[in-house]
């Protein structure tokens, strides 16, 4: 069961439920660090092990993951291009990215985000901090290192304050009414099921204006979404609209 070094694969899982994990690294220790932690872990399986992003967009290809422990800095090809070829190329549902890094930096940040990542965790962040982070994101979540959300929030913050933000109506002049409403619910931080109720609409319907929305904007996931709501001025960090 256990994948070597280099990306060698594990077994398929075989229908048990647990959340399938393709572990990329260009570092050999950390990635079996990594690999092994989740290994021990109840409810995880390691698929297969990456060394690098075109490694990487191979294996999710082959695998088709749950949820991809993504490393930024790889001398082949960037975590954040290889996450952006995987989540555009990928048929539902898609793999969820969790970019794991020893960089926490704004650039890598904005990045991941518009590449599409489900979240960031830096590498210090702990074994049980990381395998609850694996299962959050596998199950449908936003996640972000506690400094990392802050700085993020304080950076669209003085964006908007300094009217670097573009005013509503510029890149999302395709969207409907309620497309707008559901993307603006959603970069919010409100799930499916929130702003079904919010809208007296239901899931599948926020969900199906969510994704015409995403369509329309040239946009691969929920986390980019969030990203053009902020950017385009739909919604005002600290205001709660």
């Amino acid at each position: 069961m256990t994948g070597k070094a280099g990306g060698a694969q594990a077994p398929e899982a075989g229908g048990t439920g647990d959340i399938r994990v393709l572990v990329v690294d260009d570092q050999v220790l950390i990635r079996a660090g990594v690999a092994a932690l989740l290994r021990a872990a109840p409810g995880m399986e390691v698929v297969a092990e990456a060394s690098g992003g075109e490694e990487a967009v191979a294996l999710a290809a082959e695998h088709r993951p749950d949820v991809i422990l993504m490393d930024i800095r790889m001398p082949d090809l960037s975590g954040i291009t290889a996450t952006e070829r995987i989540l555009c190329d990928a048929p539902p549902p898609a793999p969820r990215v969790l970019v794991l890094t020893t960089f926490d930096l704004d650039e890598y940040v904005y990045a991941a985000l518009r590449a599409g990542a489900a979240g960031f965790l830096l590498k210090d962040a702990g074994p049980q901090r990381l395998l609850a982070a694996v299962t959050a994101v596998a199950g449908g979540d936003m996640l972000f290192a506690p400094s990392v959300t802050r700085r993020l929030v304080e950076a669209f913050t003085r964006r908007a304050e300094a009217g670097a933000s573009a005013p509503p109506g510029t890149a999302l002049d395709a969207l409907t009414g309620r497309e707008l409403e559901v993307l603006r619910h959603t970069a919010r931080g409100l799930s499916n099921a929130e702003i079904a109720a919010e809208l007296v609409i239901s899931e599948a319907t926020v969900k199906t204006h969510l994704n015409r929305a995403m369509a329309k904007l040239g946009l691969c996931s929920r986390a980019q979404a969030v990203v053009v709501a902020y950017e385009n001025g739909l919604v005002v960090p600290g205001t709660g609209n």
